[in-house]
């Protein structure tokens, strides 16, 4: 199955003939299914990110069925699809629940048809896994390897707690250095939150923030120096696009262009050159776990556990809803199965 190919539908996609003005009074031709998935996303202010996964699995669905218009699909349809993907494909519960909320959302929200999903296929059942923590030796071991840029971002994600993406969007106003916390804006869950700055990186970041600001004065001088705004801010707030304190403090090396305004800006720095710096750098230390940027955010956690701090402060700071997801951390202290003592070493 093509994936790259998109769908040729046989509904909504009547356009006039190239050269040919619509006639005076006449109906607008409808915007074609793709076009009313992306208006909808956005106006229930979904990232950009989500747009292109549900897209995705949207175009999948379609494809699955043979190019078939989702109207001429229901129930029956939806099943199929996400058996195929448990069954043949072997995903993970975590995805086919992605692509059923993404096919949900095309039913519910932009076909405006109200489908009713048995339980069996609603919220597939997520297996648990313990994370992969590291010791605080491992951690630093790392971080020590590392150099520039990646090797702050680690510290900070080691150092505060943060996802990936949360460390990458930060901006210049996000860092609080007087009351040593970072201000992590529209987290998961959309959610904002306070979390520790470590003292021992401030001087690195104000020598680092040197170099960006340097990079956005140029930036400026070359007529550019705009970077993108949450919530549609850029039409209430015509220049806070230039200004200083909602820069990345992250920056990409290079301007881009954005996908949906057309617009050049300097966005943030890409996740995937962290995630790579810091794969190859465990494998060189010669550490045997699967390391990536989340593993530091596990290793804080159980750092702080095992610090004697209280498990809601640790909920708080990780921003995490819900308590249980939380106490996980509770089982991966370096205590062996379930913190119990063995009767060998009594």
């Amino acid at each position: 199955m093509n994936q790259k190919t998109t769908p040729t539908l046989q509904k909504n996609t009547t356009t006039p003939k190239t050269g040919e003005k619509p006639q005076s009074g006449s109906t607008p031709p409808a915007k074609k299914l793709m076009e009313q998935v992306g208006d909808a996303l956005r106006t229930k202010h979904y990232s950009y990110r989500t747009e292109q996964t549900y897209k995705d699995w949207i175009k999948r669905y379609i494809l699955f069925h043979n190019k078939r218009h989702p109207n001429d699909m229901g129930e029956t349809e939806i099943r199929a699809f996400i058996a195929h993907l448990t069954a043949e494909r072997k995903v993970a519960a975590s995805t086919s629940n992605q692509a059923l909320s993404a096919i949900l959302f095309l039913y519910r929200t932009v076909l405006q048809r109200e489908m009713k999903v048995p339980p069996d296929l609603s919220n597939a059942s997520r297996p648990k896994r313990l994370p992969t923590v590291l010791t605080h030796a491992e951690a630093i071991n790392i971080i020590n390897r590392m150099h520039g840029i990646p090797r702050l971002m680690t510290k900070i994600l080691y150092g505060s707690g943060l996802r990936i993406m949360e460390c990458l969007r930060l901006r210049v106003k996000d860092i609080d250095f007087d009351n040593h916390q970072i201000i992590v804006r529209g987290g998961k869950g959309d959610n904002d939150r306070l979390t520790i700055l470590p003292e021992s990186i401030i001087p690195e970041i104000k020598h680092m923030l040197l170099d960006v600001k340097t990079l956005h004065q140029k930036d400026l001088t070359e007529g550019y120096g705009e970077t993108i705004l949450p919530n549609a801010l850029d039409a209430k707030y015509t220049s806070a696009s230039k200004e200083w304190a909602w820069q990345f403090i992250f920056p990409a090396s290079q301007r881009s262009t954005d996908p949906l305004t057309g617009v050049i800006r300097r966005h943030h720095l890409d996740e995937t050159v962290l995630q790579k710096n810091i794969r190859e750098t465990a494998k060189a230390a010669g550490i045997n776990k699967q390391v990536s940027p989340h593993t530091f955010r596990h290793s804080f956690a159980t750092q702080l556990l095992q610090n004697g701090y209280d498990i809601r402060t640790i909920q708080e700071l990780l921003g995490h809803k819900d308590i249980k997801t939380t106490m996980i951390y509770t089982h991966v202290l370096q205590r062996g199965g379930l913190a119990v003592k063995s009767p060998l070493d009594t």
